[in-house]
Parts: C-alpha cells; structure tokens; sequence
C-alpha cells in the first residue's frame, strides 16, 4: 500500500483548515502557497472533499472553504480512503468480496487480512484534531 500524493495532500488540506479553525472560511490561494500545492491539483482536491460532504464552501471576497464539523470529528481513515478508494495491501483485498480464485486456500489471506484491519484500526483512531496538536507541539 502507497498513499499518493492527493491523499498525502488532502490529509495537509484538512490539517491546515482545522488550524484555521471550524468558522473561518480559507481562500484556496493560502491553502496552496501554505501548502506549496499547485491550484489546480488544489482544486481537484477540494471538490472531492466538498461533494462528499468534508468541507463547505463559500464564494465572494471573504469566501473559501472551511470544515463542515468539528476536527475530533474527521478520522485519517475517512479522509484516505476517499481519496484513495481501498487502502487493501494486496490487490485481491480491494472490494468487499474477494474473488482472488485462491481466496479459499491461499495461506498468505488471513496475514493480509489482518495487516488491513490494523491499518484500518490505527488510521480510524487518528482525528484531524490529533494530526493538529502534533503540529503545534
């Protein structure tokens, strides 16, 4: 499993706007110069968090985006797998069902399995707030 760079830069995007605070309404232009994100990648990044109902926007002179709940509220895993679809290690982990024709004797499933649960536990334990305060300390 590689987290990309949109997932490595989404989870920056949410730090940053949980810095900014629940209220304040943060022009995409600070977030990418803070950031040093190129708009456009920015941009693509934002509407993915946007539609799936992660930030809110706003347009006008005092508009921007801002986070939709409190940042205790937001899990690493949530903002990953959006961005990532599955965060399986092994391909055949990917969707719900396992089609892999080796599913039902292959010795390597349940180590797999298992590292995935981890990865998932330890990433829905993370809050946006977490990934705040080791930033500020």
């Amino acid at each position: 499993m590689l987290i990309s760079t949109k997932g490595r830069y989404a989870l920056r995007v949410m730090i940053d706007l949980a810095e900014e605070g629940k209220d304040e309404y943060v022009a995409l232009q600070h977030i990418a110069d803070k950031e040093n994100i190129s708009m456009k990648y920015l941009e693509s990044i934002i509407v993915l968090l946007s539609k799936a109902g992660l930030l809110d926007g706003r347009r006008g002179k005092n508009g921007g985006y801002r986070l939709c709940r409190p940042a205790e509220e937001y899990t690493a895993l949530e903002i990953l797998i959006l961005t990532e679809g599955a965060l399986a290690p092994v391909t055949c982990l990917e969707s719900e069902i396992n089609t892999c024709e080796r599913a039902g004797h292959c010795p390597t499933l349940p180590m797999w399995e298992g590292l995935r649960k981890v990865i998932n536990e330890y990433l829905s334990g993370v809050t946006l707030a977490d990934l705040v305060s080791q930033t500020t300390t």
